[in-house]
């Protein structure tokens, strides 16, 4: 979770300063701004802490090998988002988005907190790549995922 923790705040520091209009511009025609990234993250994190939530309350227990996910940072694949983590085209402001992604942390830290170590290595579910993953790897597959989209995100500033 550490490694997640300074991800995280990379991820915040990458888009301090810049104002809500930057923010929600497009770049580029059929790519996101940096706002729907950001929101892209909230709704990935907050997906993901719901999934081993449940996990953990099922009886099920379905190990998974370890994947390798630290190919989650190899942007040349390309992944399409599933549509209940695709962000809103709404306008929104860095704070509002900064407050969802301070409430998914906690959401994320609490579930993770309060697993049992055997649980987060017996259990697991699918992700669209990787197939089954363990709930344990799942944990520094969301800091790789936003450090997969920090890198998206540099590449945006640069072409406002």
């Amino acid at each position: 979770m550490n490694e997640n923790e300074k991800i995280r705040e990379q991820l915040l520091n990458a888009v301090n300063g810049l104002s809500d209009e930057q923010l929600n511009a497009q770049p580029e025609t059929g790519r996101w701004s940096i706002i729907q990234v950001l929101d892209h993250l909230y709704l990935m994190e907050m997906a993901i802490t719901k999934s081993i939530s449940d996990k953990l309350k099922s009886d099920e227990s379905i190990p998974a090998v370890d994947k390798p996910i630290e190919l989650t940072l190899n942007r040349v694949v390309k992944v399409e988002a599933p549509h209940f983590v695709t962000p809103s085209e709404s306008y929104q402001t860095l704070s509002e988005v900064n407050k969802k992604l301070s409430e998914s942390r906690k959401a994320f830290v609490h579930v993770v907190d309060h697993a049992k170590e055997i649980d987060l290595e017996q259990k697991s579910f699918p992700h669209p790549l990787f197939k089954d993953l363990s709930l344990k790897q799942w944990i520094p597959f969301v800091g790789l995922h936003e450090k997969r989209h920090l890198l998206q995100i540099e590449e945006l500033k640069a072409k406002l």
